[in-house]
């Protein structure tokens, strides 16, 4: 058992405060990497709603009307000082609370350490606040009240990185998560509180970054490799998998059963092979079409490092027939971190919102955000909005929330990649012809969103 630290020991024996305290605004973290070559940063700019390894940020819970959302904050665009942000759009009133602190990451200002979100079967919120490697711990909250964003409790501190919570009605939570225990492994844990936890369980071995989504009580996850375990800048390959019955077994899109954990490259588990077309992977969502097969997003690069080197990449599709893989490509991307995201619940409609148009910073993260769209299933895309443009600075890291409501449909932050800025979040309709933009100063405890 791990050693309790003060933080949830204090927590335990006189309670966490039983309010949260609020910040007047709306207010993304920005972050550089620090990792330049002759086109810049790797990656860089308004991160909030970073990475993709982070999901659910947002959930739409038709019983109170609310899409509740966390991010990456911070106290002002001159700090970079990660706070852990919660809040939501009540789409009867057309406002938004002052966001509130769950977590103060105090000296941390690296959005890797981002929190993502849970709505449990009772309406508690849960929170699971990112860790980085085996330096910083993650944490788990809960709401005091469903649907409550006014009280956060501690719950459980962890070796906890990349938290994808899924939340299964009259099961309880699978988390997959990732822990930096020889490489960047998969691992899944299971609890029907939140509060008592499996041991976790690893899913795979070595060097990897994975996708997840939920549809239902079956979970599927998609991964690529690092061949060479801790050098994610050769990340490559594309593999899935899936359960059904809260990790107890996992399939192959096939059915083909898999003992985890996996630990070769050439697996039961995989989609293509892309180390062997000297490509590089980078993941980004899941859909499922009609008949539940999934649909994976990513992008394929020839160079880690941003600039034309890296040319082309490339935004694809892997869809699964129910026989095989077919493979898509949609457009071209101008950076490897240009994070959209896939939506499917139409069944022939699908679309996808990315910043897939270059931005102010050209070779920067993020870019002016686009709408996609495919009335065949994926088989032929075509643009069919901007949905912003005349940006100074670039948007990044559209995210989909879970079961999204028409009025909240994508969530993202804005950012200038080449050096610190302010950074405003925002969300967009179904169609892309309504973007909001999060007020960044607050003088009232409620504001409408214009």
């Amino acid at each position: 058992m791990k050693p309790l630290s003060l933080l949830l020991i204090g927590c335990l024996l006189f309670g966490c405060q039983p309010e949260v305290e609020s910040v007047p605004g709306y207010r993304g973290i920005w972050f550089t990497l620090g990792q330049f070559s002759e086109y810049g940063d790797k990656y860089s700019g308004g991160l909030g709603t970073y990475t993709a390894k982070h999901h659910p940020l947002a959930i739409y819970a038709p019983e109170v009307n609310k899409t509740f959302f966390v991010y990456g904050g911070t106290t002002d665009a001159n700090e970079r000082h990660l706070l852990a942000m919660a809040s939501y759009f009540d789409h009867e009133a057309r406002r938004v609370p002052r966001p509130v602190i769950v977590h103060d990451k105090l000296d941390v200002n690296d959005p890797h350490d981002n929190p993502s979100l849970s709505i449990d079967g009772e309406g508690y919120l849960w929170v699971f606040v990112s860790g980085r490697a085996r330096s910083r711990p993650g944490f788990i909250y809960r709401s005091r009240r469903p649907y409550d964003i006014s009280g956060f409790e501690l719950v459980k501190e962890d070796e906890l990185t990349y938290p994808q919570p899924w939340w299964v009605q009259d099961r309880g939570f699978l988390l997959l998560f990732t822990k930096y225990t020889d490489g960047r492994e998969l691992y899944w844990a299971t609890s029907m509180d939140g509060v008592e936890w499996t041991p976790a369980k690893k899913l795979v071995a070595g060097g990897h970054y994975q996708m997840s989504n939920q549809v239902g009580g079956r979970i599927a996850t998609a991964f690529n490799v690092h061949p060479e375990k801790t050098y994610v800048d050769g990340r490559t390959n594309l593999y899935y998998l899936e359960t059904r019955d809260m990790g107890e077994t996992w399939f192959t899109a096939s059915g083909e059963a898999v003992l985890p954990p996996l630990d070769a490259f050439d697996n039961p588990a995989l989609v293509r092979d892309y180390r062997a077309e000297n490509r590089l992977v980078y993941l980004k969502d899941i859909g499922f079409d009609a008949a539940g097969h999934p649909v994976l997003l990513y992008i394929t690069s020839n160079d880690h490092r941003p600039g034309p080197d890296g040319m082309p990449r490339t935004w694809t599709i892997a869809k699964w027939t129910g026989a095989l893989w077919e493979f898509v490509e949609i457009a071209p991307a101008y950076h490897n971190y240009d994070m959209g995201s896939l939506y499917t619940e139409d069944n022939e409609n699908w679309r996808i919102i990315a910043p897939t148009e270059p931005g102010p910073q050209y070779w920067g993260t993020g870019g002016e955000m686009a709408m996609w769209v495919s009335e065949d299933q994926g088989s032929t895309w075509k643009q069919e909005r901007q949905i912003t443009s005349g940006s100074t600075s670039n948007h990044a890291y559209a995210r989909r929330p879970v079961n999204a409501h028409p009025d909240f449909y994508a969530f993202w932050a804005d950012g200038n990649p080449d050096t610190l800025s302010a950074s405003s979040l925002y969300f967009t309709n179904r169609e892309g012809d309504d973007v909001r933009v999060l007020p960044y100063d607050m003088d009232e405890q409620f504001t409408k969103v214009e």
